[in-house]
């Protein structure tokens, strides 16, 4: 497997993952084309096997390019065909020393990184085990049902 940045070309593939992974969700070419425009505050890695896309993860900087960088998990998905493989892990994983380098081009480093996601989303376990990720609140009724604010403090210590 290959985890890369994001290209103009990969965007129907992208989509197409966006649009299974995230079903009640719309217009999923125009969401990832805008994100792939916001580069450098936004940084879309996919995972590719066998030159096809099979996940994807968007990191957005918060608040400004600053000194210590403060990221965002906006968005991991994986083909439902390819869940469960370890897809998603290795889409973090492998995706943060490249994000970090990305910051040090701007004479940043990364500091903390923030992931929401649904409160019943087994993805929480994931965001712990591979970032130290922690739930900091919960908030009601924001999109289709409670939401987790979970944070990982002083990644690069």
């Amino acid at each position: 497997m290959v985890i890369r940045l994001m290209m103009k070309e990969d965007l129907p593939s992208t989509a197409l993952v966006h649009k299974l992974a995230f079903v009640r969700q719309n217009y999923s070419n125009e969401w990832l084309e805008c994100n792939l425009n916001a580069f450098s505050r936004c940084l879309i890695y996919v995972a590719e096997i066998e030159k096809e896309i099979v996940g994807y993860i968007i990191w957005v900087q918060k608040s400004g390019f600053r000194p210590e960088a403060v990221l965002e998990l906006e968005q991991l998905a994986v083909m439902p065909s390819y869940q469960g493989k370890g897809i998603g892990r290795k889409l973090i994983i492998k995706s943060l020393p490249k994000v970090k380098s990305q910051l040090a081009l701007k004479h940043s480093f990364l500091k903390h990184i923030l992931v929401t996601t649904r409160a019943d989303n087994y993805a929480q376990e994931l965001y712990k085990s591979t970032l130290g990720a922690e739930v900091e609140t919960t908030i009601s009724n924001l999109y289709s049902a409670d939401e987790v604010l979970m944070i990982a403090r002083n990644i690069s210590k």
